[in-house]
């Protein structure tokens, strides 16, 4: 066991653990460390805390100290040269015609490193780029190219649903989400309605998977036989959250309309299969990139 804070470098970042040095933080509490990359400056996410040593990446870096005044008047200064950095850069890449977007620029606390953080469609090389920066800024300059998500989670703005972005307000890391948790859903597979403003499949499509996967374990899929108090039949539509299904009787006339039941009014004699279709898959694949 090994007593650790929990530090966020964003505001809604993954965080990271470091050894408070018998010192007592509370959440809210900005503090120096010492990461991979240099000095920074970061909020307390989790207070002192006892955790097993396999949850540890080690070797467990120390807190430097609790930050003064003068740290975080040290921050705010450096707020605003990224503001000028960014503008600098933009004129930068204009200049060298490059095919990027630039998303947001980053001062680490002790700057000795500017980080640029940009989308593009493919490769970029910006080796004069960098030269010209680092001629600029005369400081360690370093580019990241980011995905559409990366960069949904550092801009924000609202979903369609009318909240403010999930990866910008709470989601710490990215979740798998699959065109496969769309169907098992009951989703439209329009790429209109199923993905974000990214242009990749929304994270909420994760939240509920799990209930859906455990309702489909008990609900008869489209295309089962079941047998029902009126006889045997085929289930032709279900609703998993309402737990109804409507059969198509064997007993009744062609064209008479499907029969509404309660899942546990009937009972399968051969479920069915969820149908995805390889084409429709290979088309929406670029949405779970």
């Amino acid at each position: 066991m090994a007593e650790v804070i929990g530090v966020r470098f964003k505001e809604v970042g993954k965080v990271y653990y470091f050894d408070p040095k018998d010192i007592e933080l509370n959440v809210g509490d900005m503090v120096i460390v010492e990461t991979a990359r240099g000095i920074e400056c970061g909020q307390v996410a989790i207070p002192n805390k006892n955790v097993d040593d396999e949850e540890i990446v080690h070797p467990l870096k120390p807190l430097i100290r609790k930050a003064t005044d003068n740290d975080l008047a040290h921050v705010e200064e450096n707020k605003k040269r990224q503001k000028e950095a960014f503008k600098i850069c933009e004129k930068k890449i204009a200049e060298h015609n490059l095919d990027m977007n630039l998303v947001e620029v980053e001062y680490t606390f002790d700057n000795n490193k500017i980080l640029f953080y940009f989308t593009a469609d493919g490769r970029v090389d910006f080796r004069n780029l960098v030269k010209d920066l680092a001629s600029v800024f005369r400081t360690r300059i370093e580019l990241r190219q980011i995905g559409v998500r990366d960069e949904a989670k550092m801009l924000g703005g609202l979903g369609i649903c009318g909240r403010p972005f999930c990866c910008h307000s709470f989601l710490g890391d990215f979740q798998p989400v699959s065109i496969k948790m769309a169907k098992e859903q009951g989703l439209s597979l329009s790429p209109v309605k199923i993905s974000g403003t990214c242009g990749r499949l929304m994270c909420c499509l994760k939240y509920e998977q799990n209930a859906y996967t455990d309702l489909l374990k008990h609900t008869p899929k489209v295309g089962a036989i079941v047998k029902t108090p009126n006889g045997k039949g085929l289930v032709v539509e279900n609703n998993l959250i309402a737990g109804t299904l409507k059969v198509k009787l064997d007993s009744a006339p062609e064209d008479a309309a499907p029969t509404a039941f309660t899942v546990k009014d009937v009972r399968i004699l051969k479920d069915g299969y969820i149908k995805m279709d390889k084409k429709e898959i290979e088309d929406l694949k670029h949405l779970e990139e």
